[in-house]
């Protein structure tokens, strides 16, 4: 018979929570359009606020919630309306980052920082990019990396930007639900990562003044009819988080130390990381190769985040930390959710060990 198939790319996204599947069909009943004055439309938007309270409760924010189709919507809004003069950007953020800063609007400038061999962003980088950028500034520093789980010092690095007279942007997609949020001017958080639907995410913002409201739906922030289904998805999956971080932090435990027995490397291992994500280079072997036998054998993982990870190209994160073109297309990801267990993860590890094996023939 065949085995189940394992899942562990849940930084990818994780299946959507059953109270959230709940709230979600509670929301299709409030069809008509939340901004229509009628009754129907009061009752549709009396819902949708309703979950943005939700959302703002479950994750103890304090100031405004602005609804998004999702993470990179929320990135590309407040760096493009963000009331700031140039971008300082940590060179391991995710794609939506790094394709904005490929077109920089005119009358604004780049900076790039610096992260150490484990991908932790050197600060001195941050204070000379400080001191040389003109005007006002965004620094923009993610929370945890999608590939490799590194959590960067948010707290330190939003005091730094202050003091600099910067504001600051984090993209908190995978450690909202499951860490703390970030100290930071505005916060990027995403539904699908933390059992909520796919397609709506939210950009926090400590005040509406730092940025500038482009028109539309949202108070004049984002254009469009508002999905009250999803908004009430995302609220449910918020607010009926499962605790289980505990529990990966030993599975992620027993997986380092055995790729490590087994003559794999643990990429970042010397940084703290969100202990559901970890990222393993297996020498000899392609990250290619590796996910399509993964594949055969009844196992999902990934190699780089979800957006990247379709393509050839060599990882912009690792190559940041210093990995040469050869190791870093040896490195795959696994990253777990509330449903793995450590029989999942023990086979992972067979089948890690069997590959490796061959790989040295």
């Amino acid at each position: 018979m065949n085995q189940p198939r394992i899942y562990l790319d849940h930084a990818a996204t994780t299946p959507v929570l059953a109270e959230a599947r709940a709230a979600m069909i509670a929301g299709i009943e409030r069809w008509a359009n939340p901004s229509s004055p009628h009754s129907d439309g009061r009752a549709a938007r009396a819902a949708l606020e309703e979950a943005r309270r939700q959302i703002a409760g479950a994750l103890n924010w304090d100031g405004e919630v602005i609804l998004t189709s999702g993470a990179s919507e929320a990135i590309s809004l407040a760096m493009l309306a963000g009331k700031a003069d140039g971008w300082i950007v940590n060179p391991t953020e995710h794609d939506a980052v790094q394709r904005l800063t490929t077109r920089i609007p005119a009358g604004r400038s780049l900076m790039r920082l610096a992260v150490d061999l484990d991908g932790r962003l050197v600060m001195a980088s941050l204070a000379r990019a400080l001191e040389t950028c003109g005007g006002r500034p965004m620094v923009v520093v993610q929370s945890v990396n999608s590939e490799t789980g590194v959590i960067q010092d948010n707290a330190a690095i939003t005091a730094m930007a202050r003091d600099g007279g910067a504001l600051s942007l984090c993209d908190a997609s995978q450690s909202a639900g499951k860490l703390p949020l970030p100290e930071a001017d505005m916060i990027v958080v995403s539904a699908h990562k933390l059992g909520g639907p796919p397609g709506i995410g939210a950009l926090l913002v400590r005040d509406l003044g730092l940025l500038e409201p482009p028109g539309g739906q949202e108070k004049g922030y984002r254009g469009g009819t508002e999905n009250v289904p999803a908004a009430m998805g995302f609220a449910a999956a918020l607010t009926h988080a499962r605790y289980w971080t505990d529990r990966a932090a030993d599975l992620r435990h027993q997986l380092d130390s055995a790729i490590r027995g087994a003559g794999g490397e643990v990429v970042a291992q010397n940084a703290p990381r969100l202990p559901s994500i970890g990222s393993y280079r297996m020498p000899g072997m392609a990250a290619n190769a590796q996910l399509i036998q993964f594949d055969l054998a009844g196992v999902s993982v990934s190699a780089g985040s979800a957006c990247s990870s379709g393509t050839l190209k060599t990882s912009a994160v690792l190559t940041a930390m210093g990995w040469d073109e050869k190791a870093a297309g040896e490195v795959v990801r696994v990253s777990f959710g509330p449903s793995t267990t450590r029989a999942h993860v023990y086979r992972f590890i067979e089948l890690w060990r069997d590959m490796a094996a061959r790989a040295k023939r």
